[in-house]
């Protein structure tokens, strides 16, 4: 059996898709929500896998179950734009890996692809922030103005759809969503039909996207700004869309968005245990560091462009915000 193992963001969903509208092929498909990065360790044991491709999750975070599936001499498709560390070289394994800040994994493939399903990649890159790629590709396809703002709306809706704590959160499984779009090699076809996904994902953002307005930044200064959001699901939904927003209006300033962990039944008696979900975008001028912020505290990772932490402990909040200002100042 073949193992399809992609990030559930518009990116990896995106990715896949195109590799899997030129080339068909059935697949046990493996995502999750969008920090669900570690995927390959639900495929290093299976008995029945024969191949693997590997879409938008950081080689550096999956290199053991990755090694594991290479001694076994299963042969693996590796693309991707994060954090790769060391790359093994291994017969069994092929890679098509950037780190560059204005890359992403489907434009790796729209490459591969030789642009075979472009549209679909502008509106991976719109999803992925990727604001002057997407452009400069949809410039080459001679799009209008309002194919463009449909192609930028649709990748920042598929985006939007991967973020939350598990799945219960999400409007859309990933591999359900993946498995519906399937249906349109073009995505303008998506528009013409009222019943498609992009539809229901526009009413949840556009409900989600409401409550922002109570929302101010509680921290500034003249490089960077932080928000804080409540524990909820509307919260966890909106946070990394948000931060692409916030990072769009202002691109010489660096932003973080920090959403509320779920507290369990002790953790309410000691509220100096909450966490946060952390979410940072380096300025859109300046595409570096956000990496380099988020990894200084346990469970951070990601790009230098845009990078999060999983569990931000309140007691580490200052320190977080004095990395964030000292890295842009």
């Amino acid at each position: 059996m073949h193992y399809d193992v992609f990030n559930g963001d518009a990116d990896g969903i995106i990715a896949l898709l195109q590799l899997r509208l030129a080339s068909p092929k059935k697949s046990q498909l493996v995502t999750g929500v969008k920090r669900d990065i570690q995927l390959l360790t639900q495929v290093e044991n299976a008995r029945d896998v024969t191949s693997v491709t590997v879409l938008d999750i950081s080689l550096q975070k999956n290199l053991t179950p990755l090694t594991a599936l290479l001694e076994r001499a299963i042969p693996v498709f590796y693309c991707d734009h994060h954090q790769s560390g060391d790359i093994p070289n291994h017969s069994s394994l092929t890679t098509l890996i950037n780190l560059d800040s204005e890359m992403c994994t489907s434009l790796l493939i729209n490459q591969k692809l030789k642009g075979q399903y472009q549209t679909w990649a502008i509106a991976a890159a719109f999803g992925d922030n990727m604001v002057k790629g997407a452009l400069r590709l949809a410039q080459q396809f001679d799009l209008s103005q309002s194919q463009i703002d449909f192609l930028n709306e649709l990748g920042v809706l598929i985006n939007y759809n991967g973020y939350g704590a598990d799945l219960n959160d999400l409007h859309i499984s990933p591999a359900d969503l993946f498995t519906q779009l399937l249906s349109y090699p073009n995505p303008f076809d998506l528009q013409a039909d009222l019943k498609s996904p992009f539809y229901q994902l526009q009413t949840g953002y556009q409900a989600d996207k409401a409550h922002l307005s109570a929302i101010s930044a509680s921290y500034v200064d003249e490089v960077c700004e932080v928000f804080i959001l409540p524990c909820q699901p509307w919260a966890r939904r909106i946070s990394g869309v948000f931060g692409n927003e916030l990072a769009n209006r202002n691109p010489d300033k660096a932003f973080a968005v920090l959403t509320l962990n779920q507290l369990n039944q002790d953790q309410e008696l000691k509220k100096s245990e909450k966490s946060y979900t952390v979410s940072v975008r380096a300025p859109l001028n300046n595409r570096l560091g956000a990496d380099e912020v988020c990894g200084q505290f346990a469970t951070g990772g990601g790009r230098r462009a845009a990078a999060g932490i999983n569990h931000l402990n309140a007691d580490q909040m200052n320190a977080f915000i004095e990395a964030l200002s000292q890295r842009y100042l």
